[in-house]
């Protein structure tokens, strides 16, 4: 399955597992609670669902790669304890408790969670000595002589032995309690994840064209050559820093990242082309409302990857507004949920002493204090942080324009007025640019397939969908109406493999 699928099965059964009957009790017990094994290539995402998850389910995660640990780690370190026994006194080994079991505990302390997911990664790869406290793992829930609190839920994760020499493959006694989930790379839910990640335009508009170039593995007479999602990803954060320092990132470059000399060097004459169309194109001219006939005459003429090519830069440059609309409109709305706890406060302590800059920090102290439970967690939400870090400057600033002000509420609330109008003024530009947007593909490409491209990605883009549902956009209904039927998408599925198959044989 792919690993959208995977991760809502996972979801699925963190729900079961976790369901208690009307004693309080786990209505499955811990006993059968099985381990969830997810076997799939390296580099797909199986780590960053288990983020997300934990998250989504708000859940307490503690993360390990099994690899980096020896058996002293994994089970503790012995130690010798007097006991009695008919009488007679005997020397026993005991061991202490389990570094990954106490990070456990450590976790429900500093996040207040007493359930969560306890992710182990790569735990066919250990070494020999190790292998067998895996195996007494997956079976007994436990790490020597300490079990895995109960609500805590184990997953862990490994790949299949035709990518890594280091499997050791588990007996029937262990598969037979253990849920294992078989994942498969897939980029066409890897690009809904690109879409919400951020990944630069380039890499997105590129594997539209060589989706076959997505994920590959081959062995050849000079060893291993291979291409993850998560070589893609990284290679993303990277176009991004070399964009801001004004560098060029060549083939040696690629190479580092996707480490097959003949993917690396098409993408490298792939990003040429990509920069070499925004300039000639002027993607923030067009979003402005100017529209060059040159521009118009060139791409009559152009080949269909180029013309996709610009149709995917005008998408990136959207998609950007789209998001910090989004953003916009997220900090304010958090923000006045805030302000509505300020103001209640204020009217609960008119008769006291309490100064409304005392109040403020408080009630911002509490926000950060909530966050980093979250953080300590294990959740980990970018998108979050970012919102948070400015929620806090905002109320700081707040705080000192309340020392000394004799209207309290009337101080902030104007200064609230100018957030709210920075997020209209935000909006209006983005959806005064999306019109200028679909100017150009009508002038450049009427109904063709480029539209339907168009239509199609503003679609399935979640900042897009949250702009097009929240702010009217009469040409884009329109289109989508008319455009979106099966056998247009069939046209350009089949154009799309006609130019892949030119790509390759070039």
């Amino acid at each position: 399955m792919n690993i959208k699928r995977a991760k809502q099965e996972i979801k699925n059964s963190i729900a079961a597992y976790l369901q208690k009957d009307e004693f309080g009790e786990y209505r499955i017990s811990s006993i059968r609670q099985r381990p969830i094994l997810l076997m799939g290539p390296p580099g797909i995402g199986k780590t960053q669902i288990m983020e997300q998850i934990a998250g989504e389910c708000d859940l307490g995660l503690v993360s390990y790669t099994i690899t980096h640990h020896t058996r002293q780690s994994a089970i503790g370190l012995p130690f010798i304890r007097e006991k009695k026994f008919g009488g007679e006194k005997y020397s026993v080994t005991e061991y202490t408790m389990s570094e990954i079991i106490a990070s456990v505990y450590n976790r429900m302390e500093a996040s207040g969670k007493q359930e969560g997911i306890l992710f182990i990664d790569e735990i066919n790869c250990v070494s020999e000595t190790l292998a067998p406290t895996m195996l007494q793992f997956l079976q007994c829930k436990s790490f020597g002589n300490q079990q895995v609190p109960q609500g805590w839920i184990i997953v862990a994760a490994g790949n299949p032995p035709e990518y890594n020499k280091s499997v050791r493959e588990f007996d029937v006694v262990t598969l037979d309690r253990v849920k294992v989930v078989n994942v498969e790379a897939d980029y066409s839910i890897w690009k809904e994840y690109a879409y919400q990640a951020g990944i630069h335009e380039s890499v997105i508009s590129y594997l539209d064209i060589h989706k076959e170039n997505f994920y590959h593995m081959e062995t050849c007479v000079d060893g291993k050559r291979f291409v993850t999602a998560r070589g893609w990803e990284d290679l993303s954060e990277m176009i991004y820093a070399y964009e801001k320092l004004g560098l060029i990132m060549d083939q040696e470059v690629m190479i580092q990242y996707l480490q097959h000399p003949k993917i690396a060097k098409d993408f490298a004459n792939y990003l040429e082309l990509y920069y070499k169309y925004k300039t000639d194109y002027r993607i923030d001219e067009i979003l402005s409302g100017m529209i060059r006939p040159g521009a118009l005459n060139k791409l009559k003429f152009a080949a269909f990857d180029e013309r996709l090519s610009v149709t995917g830069l005008l998408l990136a440059r959207m998609f950007e507004n789209f998001r910090e609309s989004r953003r916009s409109d997220r900090f304010v709305t958090r923000l006045f949920e805030l302000l509505k706890r300020f103001k209640t406060r204020l009217e609960e302590e008119s008769d006291t002493k309490e100064l409304p800059e005392q109040i403020m920090k408080e009630l911002r102290e509490k926000e950060e204090r909530n966050a980093r439970r979250k953080a300590e967690s294990g959740q980990n939400d970018r998108e979050l942080r970012r919102c948070n870090l400015r929620l806090w400057e905002t109320l700081e600033r707040y705080e000192k324009l309340l020392a000394g002000s004799g209207a309290a509420f009337q101080t902030v609330q104007q200064e609230f007025q100018k957030e709210t109008k920075l997020r209209e003024q935000k909006i209006e530009e983005t959806a005064a640019q999306l019109e200028y947007a679909f100017d150009f593909m009508e002038a450049a490409f009427g109904e063709g397939q480029e539209m339907v491209i168009f239509i199609t990605e503003l679609s399935v883009h979640s900042d897009a969908v949250w702009f097009l549902r929240e702010n009217e956009c009469p040409r884009y209904y329109k289109y989508n109406k008319s455009l979106l039927f099966e056998d247009q998408q069939a046209a350009i599925r089949q154009q799309l493999d006609e130019v892949r198959g030119k790509m390759a044989g070039a």
